[in-house]
């Protein structure tokens, strides 16, 4: 890779800077929960514009990656730059997103060898619009929901028998604008996913400042306009992304523009929602134009939230008060590389991942229990342009 000399460099000094060393590796492990020895797939979606050539997968054992095979490739794809599984964990779907030329993107369908890591291809159909940056599974696995981001609009694709996806069962388009004239002329769907009840979709668009909320009819895969139909942001935010929390109460929106995080309390009943603080993810000497958020990702206690931050590439780490479930900042973490569009925990909440799209790497931290706070685990894997990382049980 062009970039193995530069990155190895960087990392060496970086890690020496932030003061990593064998002592806090060994502290990573003896602070490991029950079921920590576990090993995992990490399956990484990129962009195939430089040197990758679709998803690769590494297993991951106690902060340890290892690429599957030679190179760590296990689809060629183009484009796959958000990956999401589903609640069997016997499928992978994949985005693959269009150039700026093409009036349609796809999604693909794989079924995933959890013994060795391979994926195998089982079809591709359109996403119903251009740019498609996100996918999800809604929580019964029968259906593949996925964002278009240049031409606004969301769609829902039914889980054929044996993880094929047939045509769209549900297509809305967006319509409308916010304040931002370059950024904001039109719609740009991000993210769409179900609530923890399934009864609801919720879905985040940059370009109309809006967090729309769709009744979902998981018997037929249907989505309609909830009773109101969106909560509003502040103007020029840019919502890209959102969690719910553990009680499924409330949802934390990541806003790309305005390097924000907005907190809702959520009527899982009704499906609505209702602000109640937005706080900035920047640090005092973030330069906020060259700065934009991008991934968020609850804690597997609960305490804690992450976003990561584009132009100062950092992870910024929230506490999260357990009465009124607001955020207040506690640190922001370099990621040690640039562009850190992604970012996952591990399932034993030990570990996160951060995936530095333009440094061709990915930074392993380990995550303190008591104060969520993030420290270098002394790990780097290369891994052209990654994007989005996601975990799989290793059988």
């Amino acid at each position: 890779m062009k970039n193995k000399r530069w990155s190895f460099a960087l990392a060496t000094t970086l890690l020496m800077t932030f003061g990593v060393s064998a002592l806090s590796q060994s502290h990573g492990r003896t602070q490991a929960k029950a079921g920590a020895g576990r090993a995992y797939m990490v399956y990484v979606g990129t962009y195939t514009v430089r040197e990758s050539k679709g998803i690769y997968a590494y297993r991951f054992s106690a902060g340890q990656l290892t690429p599957v095979g030679a190179e760590g490739l296990v689809a060629e794809t183009p484009n796959p730059s958000y990956l999401a599984v589903d609640p069997s964990r016997h499928f992978l779907y994949a985005v693959n997103e269009s150039l700026p030329d093409q009036k349609t993107g796809t999604v693909s369908a794989f079924s995933i060898d959890r013994k060795t890591g391979a994926l195998t291809f089982l079809n591709a159909v359109p996403s119903g619009g251009s740019g498609p940056c996100f996918v999800s599974v809604d929580h019964t696995g029968k259906y593949v929901l996925v964002a278009n981001y240049d031409s606004g609009s969301i769609a829902v694709f039914p889980v054929l028998p044996g993880g094929r996806l047939g045509g769209a069962s549900a297509f809305v388009q967006h319509s409308g604008h916010s304040i931002n004239p370059e950024r904001q002329e039109g719609p740009h769907a991000h993210e769409i996913l179900t609530s923890p009840d399934n009864r609801f979709a919720l879905a985040a668009d940059l370009g109309l400042d809006e967090l729309l909320v769709y009744r979902f009819d998981a018997t037929q895969g249907l989505l309609t306009p909830n009773n109101p139909p969106f909560a509003s942001i502040e103007g020029g935010s840019g919502p890209r992304h959102f969690v719910f929390d553990h009680t499924g109460k409330f949802v934390y929106l990541v806003n790309e523009m305005h390097s924000t995080v907005t907190v809702f309390s959520y009527d899982s009943a009704k499906g609505t929602l209702q602000e109640i603080q937005t706080v900035s993810a920047l640090t005092q000497n973030s330069i906020p134009e060259n700065t934009t958020a991008a991934e968020i990702e609850l804690g597997t206690s609960g305490r804690f939230l992450y976003t990561s931050n584009r132009g100062d590439d950092t992870i910024t780490v929230f506490s999260i008060d357990p009465v009124k479930h607001t955020l207040k900042p506690i640190q922001h973490a370099p990621t040690l590389g640039k562009t850190p569009r992604g970012f996952a925990i591990d399932p034993t909440g030990r570990y996160l991942l951060a995936a530095n799209q333009d440094t061709d790497n990915i930074f392993v931290f380990h995550i303190d229990p008591k104060t969520g706070q993030l420290t270098a685990a002394g790990k780097v894997l290369e891994v052209p342009s990654p994007v989005c990382v996601v975990f799989v049980p290793a059988e």
